[in-house]
């Protein structure tokens, strides 16, 4: 059965109390690192569970008991009797704080002893330093006869009794000392052996000592000779020179180190691992004075037409306002109604201990005759962020959209919601010009390195639109959007250019996401809000992005960076919330994982998708989130089909609406003529009616989410 990754990675998590950053590589053995608080956990394919999760609960102890210091500046130690120490000192504590781990360190080690991991056949365990002993007694003692002398056995107790990192330290340093002094006694023993040897063959001749030196160097390769160190103690080194002996190491380490290698998977891609870039936003950011001024430039030649070139999109916009005052002032009252509910529902009353006299009279059947205070809680504040698709795929919708953004936009402005509107776009010319019309290089949008997701440079979000105006510049700021995104529609011929840089572009809607983790939280602290929204209003998901990748080339000296694709073996990272997003999904996928990303970063924010649709593309979407059947779908199709409208909970946004194109555009006002039949009444009444209920049925569940 194949091992899930993800499950691994989720227990690891758990183990260790804390949103860990892990990654499953195709690396031979674990590590965890202690300061960046990384576990790297090989593809340990043919381990089974109970192995598994020895190895993960091994690493994890490391990271919760494991202090983030550099010891080795204080202490000579090798890092091999560290090892052993510390071992045994966090697997203790990870057995006293799950107690139910005692059990599958004690089968999974039962696995590794049976299948000697540790390599040691019929080898003598006797004759091994006491480090190796210490190190099978504390992993697989429940599985060997080991025997320790007084004095080792006083080691052993120090290390069992280690309870800080500190202690296990000093214990690994006393295990070493002994180590190395029973190293050092051994080979004496071996020199003076050898001495005495060569002493009593003085008086050979010379031939005869060469063919007795020529012998003991043949017996030298012989098993059992006691010039080699048995149990693990290393080779002396010119031990018959009177040399000096190398330092004692500990095999048992090595050797598990090397059987858990087979174990490792090493077929297959390797995961791949990205986090998003911090971007410089200032950079990105086109504001909201240049964009405007941008528009005035562009049509100061208009100025002596302005009645026949803008005349009927002006008309256009006006009757589009005055229409649009009763969803607006629906949105208010209901807005209005919930947070009066919420206050409401929040009150506490309390006695002020002061008579009521009006209450005096009805004493004998009454006994709350005092007067209260009722104490309202303070409602929370509110702030919109919006995010409008300026793509190409827009055109045929793109007034329809604007005519939704207007609606949310006159109603924050009543209900005094600070907003902010951002156009993503790749079109906009983001280099400047000095006085001698040389381009300016703009600054980098971030630093690049190896694992980050790649954003292009031409990126740019437009802030078209900001509550920080008064209301006469933000109605001619909107009236502005409003001519521009009239220019797009197919059944519409206008007289006017689009200003340079406002023309429809690319998708970048997945690079727009990425900025949103600068964006919401300056936006938040700027207006000093408690609660934040950010509405998005597309047409659909953008491509997956790319990654900044490190490859060495043949004819180059250093690395070169270069950018790859993402592919169903990669993961995105998120250091600080710790969690980690497979990225194995559709092309569209991508998008979620960036928004399931952002809900995780900003759990105050609701992220709301409204995304408006042509009836042809209905169904296609419906069935990306729900399947071809099903209760869900069902639900949905029924709901397009009677109010051309639904929401859908099961996408990266909190909720995703779909709205018609079609309705939208119908304006659905209720007028007849004065000599109209009942039936073309009732015909009005009715068409009337199907528009409102879809724009109260989402402007209500709209509502419902920010207030």
């Amino acid at each position: 059965m194949p091992v899930n990754h993800e499950v691994k990675g989720m227990l690891a998590r758990l183990l260790a109390t804390e949103d860990l950053v892990v990654e499953h590589k195709k690396v031979e053995t674990a590590c965890f690192n202690v300061h960046t608080r990384v576990l790297t956990l090989p593809m340990w394919e043919k381990a089974s569970n109970n192995v598994y999760d020895l190895l993960v609960a091994h690493e994890c102890g490391h990271s919760i008991f494991t202090d983030d210091i550099d010891w080795s500046k204080t202490r000579k130690i090798p890092p091999q009797f560290v090892n052993v120490t510390e071992d045994a000192r966090v697997e203790k504590l990870m057995k006293r704080k799950y107690a139910g781990l005692a059990k599958t360190f004690y089968n999974g080690y039962k696995e590794l002893s049976d299948e000697d991991f540790f390599q040691l056949g019929d080898e003598d365990i006797s004759t091994y330093n006491l480090a190796d002993r210490a190190n099978l007694y504390f992993k697989v003692g429940n599985f060997l006869s080991l025997d320790f002398t007084v004095e080792e056995q006083n080691i052993i107790n120090q290390i069992g009794d280690a309870e800080t990192f500190v202690e296990a330290l000093d214990a690994a340093e006393v295990l070493y000392n002994y180590c190395k002094q029973k190293q050092q006694e051994e080979t004496k023993i071996n020199l003076d052996s050898h001495e005495n040897q060569q002493s009593g063959s003085g008086s050979n001749s010379a031939s005869d000592f060469s063919d007795q030196q020529e012998g003991e160097n043949e017996a030298d390769t012989e098993p059992g000779d006691n010039s080699i160190q048995s149990g693990g103690e290393s080779e002396t080194t010119q031990g018959e020179m009177g040399g000096e002996t190398s330092e004692p190491e500990v095999k048992t380490v090595d050797n598990l180190e090397d059987a858990l290698k087979d174990l490792v998977n090493q077929d297959g891609w390797e995961n791949t691992y990205v986090e998003i870039p911090k971007l410089n936003v200032k950079q990105i950011i086109i504001s909201n004075s240049e964009i405007h001024n941008q528009c005035k430039q562009s049509w100061a030649s208009y100025s002596d037409t302005r009645d026949e070139t803008f005349g009927e999109t002006d008309k256009d916009f006006r009757e589009f306002k005055r229409s649009a005052q009763k969803e607006v002032n629906y949105l208010v009252k209901e807005f209005e109604c919930r947070k009066a509910a919420d206050s409401y529902a929040r009150a506490t009353t309390a006695r002020t201990g002061v008579l009521d006299c009006s209450k005096l009279h009805t004493y004998k059947y009454n006994e709350d005759l005092f007067r209260k205070v009722t104490t309202l809680a303070n409602g929370k504040n509110h702030g919109l962020v919006f995010v409008l698709d300026w793509s190409g795929s827009m055109s045929r919708v793109m007034l329809d959209t604007v005519k939704q953004l207007f609606n949310l936009i006159w109603f924050c402005k009543k209900v005094g919601i600070p907003f902010e509107v951002y156009a993503f776009t790749n079109d906009y010319p983001i280099f400047k010009y000095d006085e001698n019309n040389k381009p300016i290089m703009p600054e980098p949008l971030y630093k690049k390195k190896d694992g980050l997701i790649q954003v292009q440079e031409y990126f740019s979000l437009l802030n078209m639109l900001t509550s920080k105006t008064n209301s006469k510049t933000l109605e001619d700021q909107m009236l502005n959007i409003y001519r521009i995104a009239r220019s797009f529609s197919d059944q519409h011929y206008t007289r006017y250019a689009v200003p340079v840089g406002l023309s429809l572009s690319g998708t970048p809607l997945n690079e727009t996401l990425i900025a949103l983790h600068e964006i919401l939280p300056t936006f938040q602290k700027d207006n000093k809000l408690q609660k934040v929204q950010c509405v998005i209003l597309t047409d659909g998901e953008a491509a997956p992005l790319k990654y900044h990748k490190e490859f060495n080339r043949r004819y180059e000296d250093g690395p070169y960076l270069g950018t790859n694709s993402i592919g169903t073996n990669g993961f995105l990272r998120d250091r600080k919330t710790g969690n980690t997003y497979s990225l194995d999904c559709e092309w569209y996928g991508f998008t979620d994982v960036l928004l399931r990303n952002l809900r995780d970063k900003f759990p105050t924010v609701n992220f709301i998708g409204m995304r408006i649709l042509e009836s042809r593309d209905a169904n296609s979407f419906i069935r990306r989130y729900t399947g071809y059947i099903g209760t869900e779908y069902d639900r949905i199709t029924s709901s397009w089909k009677k109010e051309k409208t639904f929401s859908i909970k099961n996408s990266g946004y909190h909720t995703y609406f779909g709205l018609s194109a079609s309705a939208l555009a119908n304006d659905a006002e209720f007028e007849v003529a004065e000599d109209a039949t009942k039936t073309q009444i009732k015909t009005a009444f009715v068409k009337s009616l199907k528009s409102k209920k879809m724009n109260k049925k989402v402007l209500g569940e709209f509502v419902e989410l920010v207030a």
